[in-house]
């Protein structure tokens, strides 16, 4: 029999086995009224985990689709934004900008560390003619497992000329997010993470304050209209055809995340990160996002001196098959990253962290005494 892969990275995550069953059954018309009542369902589920009365659309996209998307209908070229870049997706997402012909203000980050709302709160305050049309940013960068204070960043561009654009696609269901508490235009979230259903959708939150700056967009946009997706989402569709089998999923893991309530979810990734951070710290490694900033989706984890971190992954998902995930952009072959989303479990985690001890042991790592 094949053994059970731990996987253990950022996306996609394990899908539970109802969810799978969901999504393997057979096709229904995509604007049959069969469909619109499970569409309705999602659309109700999915504005319960945002915290909001606004519509979320459902883009089959990638989480990079949603995120481009929110552009697109806002800005023009020409138009300013203030970045918050913290890692590669905040970097991701200034390229992403630059392509459109958008001018980029950005306040950027070492590894490791968040933003400082301050700083966004004197960004915007020096903006005296309002240039800044919108404010960018992470909840959770994948890339160096570190949390933004969303709420507090929010708040400051509520109260602002500019609108906020929030990535949520890692960090979603993992740690609070309260769209309309909190003031926020455009939240993004992706499938493939902490939904616990395949990659191939994106949802996307949009506020009445977005509108205004839609009507005045020149940015080139067909697929990833919002007025679009605004005109079907009344009619519970999408504008194109719809992947249905997906939205089977999305129906079934809804329903495991509510029954298990939003708030236990974010106890439960809150508790299998501080277990992962508490295990690593008594081995003597250091992780790359302190406590106050640490993700509740991934922990990086800086390799021991003289262990190549790729090395270690290889022989991890040989000996163990457990897979965890190695570093993006600049931070590529210098550290690793173990994620703890969705259907991970913290006895899957006990096996990885045990099957990692194993490994840094036979190259040649001396834990500290009483470690065992």
């Amino acid at each position: 029999m094949e053994s059970k892969q731990y996987l253990l990275i950022p996306g996609p995550t394990p899908v539970p086995d109802s969810v799978r069953q969901a999504e393997a059954q057979q096709m229904i018309g995509h604007r049959s009224s069969d469909f619109t009542k499970i569409f309705g369902e999602v659309q109700d589920g999915l504005k319960q985990i945002y915290h909001t009365k606004n519509p979320v659309f459902i883009i089959p996209s990638s989480g990079t689709g949603g995120m481009e998307a929110a552009i697109v209908n806002t800005l023009s070229p020409g138009d300013k934004i203030l970045l918050c870049n913290i890692g590669d997706f905040g970097k991701r997402w200034g390229e992403m900008a630059k392509a459109y012909g958008i001018v980029v203000q950005e306040i950027k980050k070492a590894p490791g560390q968040v933003i400082d709302p301050k700083e966004v709160a004197a960004a915007l305050d020096a903006d005296k003619n309002k240039e800044i049309k919108a404010v960018l940013f992470q909840q959770n960068e994948t890339s160096t497992g570190a949390l933004n204070p969303v709420k507090e960043i929010g708040e400051i561009v509520a109260k602002s000329h500019a609108i906020s654009i929030v990535d949520s696609i890692s960090g979603m269901l993992t740690a609070p997010m309260k769209v309309d508490e909190w003031g926020l235009d455009i939240v993004i979230s992706g499938s493939q993470k902490a939904y616990m259903i395949p990659p191939g959708l994106a949802f996307v939150s949009v506020g009445p304050r977005v509108w205004p700056l839609y009507e005045k967009s020149k940015c080139p946009k067909y697929y990833f209209d919002f007025k679009q997706f605004k005109k079907f989402d009344e009619k519970k569709q999408t504008p194109t055809t719809t992947p249905v089998s997906l939205i089977y999923a999305l129906q079934a893991a809804l329903r495991l995340i509510l029954a298990e309530g939003i708030e236990n979810g974010y106890k439960r990734h809150a508790a299998m990160a501080s277990f992962v951070r508490s295990e690593i710290r008594k081995w003597g490694l250091k992780l790359m996002a302190e406590d106050k900033a640490a993700s509740m989706s991934v922990t990086a984890i800086w390799p021991p001196e003289g262990i190549d971190p790729e090395a270690m992954r290889k022989e991890l998902k040989s000996k163990y098959n457990v897979v965890v995930a190695g570093g993006q952009g600049e931070l590529n072959g210098k550290i690793f990253r173990i994620g703890h989303m969705g259907g991970v479990t913290m006895d899957d985690l006990k096996f990885a962290l045990d099957a990692l001890k194993k490994v840094l042991a036979g190259m040649g790592y001396k834990f500290p005494e009483g470690v065992a």
